[in-house]
C-alpha cells in the first residue's frame, strides 16, 4: 500500500501506568488499532512531563518514575481515523486526544 498526500495523525496522551483490564491501556490502543486496519500506531514513553494535575512527573528522581507520559501516535487517512474515534470513548481515556493534518509519502526521496 503506497501511502501519499493528506492524512490524519492521532497523539493520545496516556500516562504509562493507566490500565484497560489489567493491561496497559496503550498496549490497548495499539491493538485496537491493528484490528481496525489503521496504518500505523507506535508509543513513546516520555521522561517527564506533567498534564491537569499540574503535578511534574520525572525520571530524574531517585525514587521509582511512575505515571510518566506516554504518547500513542496513530496515522491514517482521516475518515478512516475518525471512524476509529468511537472505539477510544469506549476505553474512557483520561489523557488527551489531539488530531493533527498532515501530508505523507512513503517513499524516501519524493515529494508529494
Amino acid at each position: 500500500m503506497e501511502l501519499m498526500g493528506r492524512a490524519l495523525r492521532m497523539t493520545v496522551f496516556v500516562d504509562d501506568t493507566d490500565t484497560w483490564h489489567h493491561r496497559p491501556l496503550y498496549t490497548e490502543i495499539v491493538h485496537r488499532t491493528h484490528g481496525a486496519g489503521l496504518a500505523g500506531a507506535s508509543v513513546f514513553r516520555g521522561v517527564e512531563g506533567f498534564g491537569a494535575s499540574s503535578t511534574v512527573h520525572t525520571t530524574r528522581l531517585l525514587s521509582m518514575a511512575d505515571d510518566l507520559p506516554t504518547a500513542v501516535v496513530i496515522v491514517d487517512e482521516e475518515d478512516r481515523i475518525r471512524a476509529f474515534l468511537p472505539q477510544l470513548d469506549e476505553l474512557a481515556i483520561e489523557g488527551l486526544v489531539t488530531l493533527e493534518e498532515f501530508r505523507w509519502c512513503t517513499t524516501w526521496g519524493r515529494r508529494p
